[in-house]
């Protein structure tokens, strides 16, 4: 018993996954505040898009 927690206190494989989840977290977090900032200005620019096309006549000859 005594070995098996000696060995698991030296393992380091669950260190490196909670490296990796940090790592993944802040990922996905900063991708939340890139679309949250982005968003507004996306959607605006197309309602102008949108009522620049309706505006537009196709001429028939």
């Amino acid at each position: 018993m005594l070995n098996f927690i000696k060995n698991f206190r030296r393992d380091e494989d669950g260190a490196v996954t909670v490296d990796w989840v940090v790592l993944t977290a802040a990922i996905v977090g900063l991708g939340i505040a890139v679309l949250a900032s982005v968003g507004g200005g996306t959607a605006d620019l197309a309602d102008k898009i949108e009522a620049q096309l309706s505006a537009q006549t196709i001429a028939t000859y």
